[in-house]
C-alpha cells in the first residue's frame, strides 16, 4: 500500500545498459516523479494492511514485527495521514506511531510515538526523521514518504523498462546522504529501487520493491526490502490483506495513541 507506504520509494544506481535520453525526447522529469509518487502513496482514499518486518543483523538472530498500518488522503497528492499500531512481538504490542504529513515545504510533519511499556508519548522531531523505525534498517521518513519538494530531480537515463531519476536535497546539511537514484517503472509509475549515497558518494543504502501485484485494481507493492551496506543488516517489509476504500474515520488524532480504534487493532 504505498501504495499504502512508502517504505517501497525508489531508486536505481546508472550502469551498463543503461541508455541516456536525448534532450528532444526526455519526458518531463517532474510528471514522471509526480506520477510515481501518486502511484506509491495515494492509490485509493484510504487503505490498510498487515505488515510483518523482518530485520536480519549480519550477526545475531532475526526479529520479527508484525503490525497494521492505516493511510487516509487529506487531498490527493496533498496531506496525509497515518497510523501505525504494532501487534507483536509482546515488547512492543499496543505501540502507536502516529503521522500527520504535510506537503507544505515549510511545516514539518506532526508525528508521535506511543510506548505503552512506559505509557508515554513522544513527539518524534523532525530532526530524527531518517532514523531507525523501531530498531529496523527503515527510517521514520520511509514510512510516511519524502516531499517532492526537498529535492531537485533530474532524469539521469532511460532504460527498456525502467526511467532513472536522480535527487539531490535542497538542504544537504539536513540529511545523510549526498544523493539518491531512483528506477520508476515506465508502464505503471511503481518505484522499483532506490540507491542512496553518503557525503563520500558512495553507495550505501538501498530499498527495493521485490513482489508488486494488482489489488483491486490498484498496482500495489506488497514485499520491499531495505539494506544498509555499511553494517550488512536488511529488513523485510511484508504486506498482506491489503485494502482500499475501507472508509477510514476520523482515528488520526493524537488522543487515539493510547486507545488504539477497533479499525487499527483488527
Amino acid at each position: 500500500m504505498k501504495s499504502l507506504y512508502t517504505f517501497v520509494i525508489v531508486g536505481l544506481c546508472l550502469s551498463a545498459g543503461v541508455v541516456l535520453a536525448q534532450d528532444a525526447s526526455k519526458p518531463d522529469v517532474q510528471e514522471i516523479v509526480k506520477k510515481a509518487n501518486l502511484v506509491a502513496y495515494y492509490q485509493a482514499d484510504d487503505g490498510k494492511a498487515k505488515v510483518t518486518m523482518t530485520i536480519t543483523p549480519k550477526q545475531g538472530p532475526k526479529r520479527i514485527r508484525e503490525f497494521n498500518i492505516l493511510r487516509k488522503d487529506v487531498a490527493d497528492g496533498g496531506d496525509q495521514n497515518y497510523y501505525v499500531y504494532f501487534l507483536n512481538p509482546p515488547d512492543v504490542r499496543k505501540m502507536v506511531y502516529l503521522v500527520l504529513k504535510h506537503v507544505d515545504k515549510d511545516r514539518d510533519d506532526d508525528r508521535w510515538l506511543y510506548m505503552p511499556a512506559i505509557d508515554r508519548v513522544n513527539r518524534v522531531a523532525a530532526g530524527d526523521k531518517r532514523t531507525s523505525f523501531v530498531g529496523s534498517d527503515f527510517l521514520y521518513e520511509d514510512v510516511s514518504g519524502r516531499g517532492l519538494d526537498e529535492d531537485q530531480h533530474e532524469l539521469t537515463g532511460t532504460t527498456d523498462t525502467q526511467y532513472i531519476v536522480k535527487n539531490t536535497p535542497k538542504a544537504p546539511d539536513s540529511v545523510e546522504f549526498s544523493y539518491f537514484t531512483v528506477a520508476i517503472d515506465k508502464t505503471n509509475y511503481v518505484p522499483m529501487k532506490m540507491e542512496f549515497f553518503d557525503k563520500a558518494n558512495k553507495l550505501y543504502r538501498t530499498i527495493e520493491s521485490t513482489e508488486v501485484k494488482d489489488v483491486g485494481g490498484f498496482v500495489t507493492v506488497l514485499k520491499s526490502v531495505v539494506k544498509d551496506l555499511r553494517t550488512g543488516s536488511q529488513t523485510e517489509m511484508e504486506f498482506s490483506n491489503v485494502q482500499y476504500n475501507v472508509g477510514l474515520g476520523d482515528i488520526f488524532q493524537e488522543r487515539y495513541l493510547k486507545r488504539a480504534p477497533a479499525e487499527a487493532r483488527r
